[in-house]
């Protein structure tokens, strides 16, 4: 059951001067996304600081972006938590909301075993019907879904039908594809290994540095997947610079910090992020610059 092919943005969450969710420009951002052809808003993600959040404008910021898309491209909604019931909780309000999938990160902090991973994943995708997303970023989360875990928790669950790949391990991306078969889609979650895993059979990228070039990112993908392999590799190393500079500190800082220059939002964060450093934003604005971004 695929739920996108291409480029899915990691939409960020504007919020005002005051620190307040703006819904308004929420919805600016995600008509940019889609007039610029990417091909599926992650709501409520890393990059989306949900862990910053309110329960209430978590579920708000996923029923304005599934109403103001209005089924133009897929919305998937980030429901992941350390703790499964809340997990659970989320999903299910997400699934009511309207989503057309969920993408569901490892618990994070109390971590637990690959067994308790595949009874965590279980316990939720049992309680919602719409696809699932595994979400693997142990540099944040310091639990690394095994290969072998996945395979067993996409047989237990048929609508656990991809995963974000995060870890930066391409030979766990390679194992992941060859034991599971074709039996669950890879998404990158590596800004800067999006051509590596499409070579390895991914299709395609739940992506950072789609917020600022969504039209870029999304022929990237689409070069690769319609047999353009070489326009892929030359866009995917054209990026690389710009790439490294979106995480010279932790994301989504630097991303929003660029938003902001190009006019698209306010680069408010929620602490303890921080306002990015002058130095890397010298370099930041360089890089843009190199790539050809006005603003």
């Amino acid at each position: 059951m695929e739920i996108f092919k291409g480029s899915g943005v990691a939409l960020v969450t504007p919020f005002d001067k005051y620190g307040n969710v703006d819904y308004e420009t929420l919805k600016k951002l995600i008509d940019f996304q889609i007039e610029n052809e990417t091909d599926a808003i992650i709501i409520c993600g890393t990059t989306g600081e949900s862990s910053t959040l309110s329960y209430e404008e978590h579920q708000k910021c996923i029923q304005t972006c599934i109403e103001h898309v209005n089924k133009r491209i897929p919305v998937i909604a980030g429901t992941g938590s350390n703790c499964t019931k809340s997990a659970i909780t989320m999903s299910k309000e997400a699934e009511q909301l309207g989503a057309d999938g969920l993408l569901i990160v490892t618990p994070y902090y109390n971590k637990t075993t690959q067994k308790g991973l595949i009874n965590h994943y279980s316990k939720i995708a049992e309680q919602v019907k719409i696809p699932i997303i595994l979400y693997n970023v142990p540099s944040r989360t310091g639990c690394n879904i095994e290969p072998e875990t996945v395979k067993e928790i996409v047989k237990r669950n048929p609508n656990v039908v991809a995963i974000k790949e995060a870890s930066g391990n391409i030979t766990n991306v390679a194992k992941i594809i060859d034991l599971l078969e074709g039996k669950i889609d890879v998404y990158s979650g590596n800004d800067n290994q999006i051509v590596p895993i499409l070579s390895l059979g991914g299709i395609g990228v739940i992506s950072v540095v789609a917020n600022i070039l969504p039209r870029e990112t999304h022929n990237l993908v689409m070069n690769y997947l319609n047999g353009n392999q070489e326009k892929s590799k030359e866009e995917q190393i054209k990026m690389l610079k710009l790439i490294k500079t979106l995480f010279k500190e932790v994301n989504p800082i630097p991303v929003k910090k660029a938003l902001e220059l190009m006019h698209m939002c306010e680069g408010t964060l929620r602490e303890p992020l921080i306002e990015m450093e002058e130095e890397h934003t010298k370099q930041l604005i360089k890089e843009m610059q190199n790539y050809g971004i006005k603003f």
